[in-house]
């Protein structure tokens, strides 16, 4: 008990409290941009995860995900229940915070990882459907990738894959399920033919907002204390998400000609998704970088790869998945030990090889997170049905699924 140090512990707990204020915000974020029929489903997407994934977390996703390692695959179910995770700290995660206080921030980003799959298949998915597969999903794709990236023992950590705060394990699993997801369950009606602009823009940039507020404890707070590594990761991040807002809405402004409020919003998730496997092993000069790699790659494959082919309806994938692939590339381009001498050197610190390893930790998640999703796509299609009727989409799922509209008497 002695080697706890409070201030650690408090940096760690509120930054556990700012990565739980990301889910309503991503709420937010994606309700501003459906339609008013849809909205009030959509923000609960998000909303129902704190509740479920919460309460796996503690019965035996945190198990799963850091328990006692089984063959780099998986760990034990020796804390199921929290069985054993207390007060005292946890020499191999974090020695100078109690056990309890790194199982509760590392729950907060269990959390938001199937909240963000939700944006792909906005307006149109049963929630029941939405809540088993997002049960099964934390359970099977989340809770082995957090495992194989983060947990002692974990085969692609062993490796030396670098994921400072979850650019593979949150981003790289969420976008590509997400792009799955668009794809099996089919395009909205009228999509393409008729007007499905955001209902509210206002909501969205508040939700960004908050985002962007939140990510500060999403990457610093993955230093696990309150000292230099943390406040490198502060600096990164914000730099990065700076950069990359301006790069989308400029590239938006010269492709139409207007500078996009709402282009603004995703360069600044882009940014903030490029630099959150990179915060804590990059100087801030590499975070800008990395911002305006993010937001024009992001932006370049939205608008003319994605968009109108898939109907990723707040494109995760475009954001989510490229962003976290852009940034875990990157990461092995700039990483160095001179900000972080517990991390690896990159490509341009003399170790090219690491930008391999960054690049199978990549292919090997994607394709396992693809993988695992059509499986629980087909089968809960078979047994519950995936898709909500067409007159139930027409009439809107706020209506429809929960019996309550977002707006009374309008």
């Amino acid at each position: 008990m002695e080697s706890i140090n409070g201030a650690d512990t408090a940096w760690v707990l509120v930054s556990a409290a700012l990565v739980m204020l990301m889910t309503p915000a991503l709420g937010l974020f994606y309700g501003g941009l459906v339609r008013q029929k849809n909205v009030l489903s959509t923000i609960m997407h998000s909303f129902f995860m704190l509740a479920l994934i919460s309460v796996q977390w503690v019965l035996w996703g945190y198990s799963l995900a850091f328990g006692p390692d089984k063959g780099g695959i998986i760990g034990g179910l020796e804390w199921i229940g929290l069985n054993g995770v207390g007060a005292e700290p946890n020499t191999t995660y974090a020695g100078t915070i109690p056990h309890q206080a790194f199982m509760v921030y590392q729950m907060m980003f269990a959390v938001i990882t199937p909240a963000l799959i939700s944006g792909a298949f906005a307006e149109r998915k049963r929630f029941k459907s939405f809540a088993i597969f997002s049960l099964l999903w934390a359970t099977l794709v989340y809770d082995p990738v957090a495992h194989w990236v983060w947990a002692d023992g974990g085969w692609l950590r062993s490796l030396g894959a670098l994921d400072f705060a979850g650019g593979t394990v949150v981003h790289i699993t969420s976008g590509v399920s997400a792009l799955v997801c668009a794809l099996m369950l089919g395009k909205r009606i009228g999509y393409g033919e008729e007007a499905m602009a955001p209902h509210n823009a206002t909501m969205t940039v508040l939700g960004t907002a908050l985002l962007w507020f939140g990510w500060f404890g999403f990457n610093a707070g993955s230093a696990l204390g309150s000292g230099a590594l943390a406040v490198n990761a502060f600096v990164t991040t914000n730099s990065a998400a700076a950069m990359a807002t301006l790069t989308w809405m400029t590239a938006s402004w010269i492709r139409h000609e207007r500078p996009s409020v709402l282009g603004a919003t995703a360069g600044a998730v882009a940014g903030l998704v490029g630099i959150t496997p990179a915060a804590g092993f990059v100087t801030p000069m590499a975070a800008l970088i990395i911002g305006f790699a993010s937001g024009l790659i992001c932006f370049l494959v939205v608008e003319f790869i994605v968009r109108n082919r898939v109907d990723d309806a707040l494109d995760v994938f475009g954001v989510h998945g490229v962003g976290g692939i852009v940034g875990a590339l990157l990461t092995g381009v700039f990483a160095t030990t001179a900000v972080n001498p517990a991390g690896l050197d990159g490509l341009l610190a003399g170790n090219p090889a690491q930008v391999g390893v960054q690049a199978l930790a990549i292919v090997v998640v994607a394709a396992y997170a693809a993988g695992v999703t059509w499986g629980l796509l087909k089968l809960i299609d078979i047994v519950w049905g995936l898709r909500v009727s067409a007159d139930e989409e027409r009439t809107g799922l706020d209506t429809t699924q929960h019996g309550e509209p977002a707006y009374q008497g309008v």
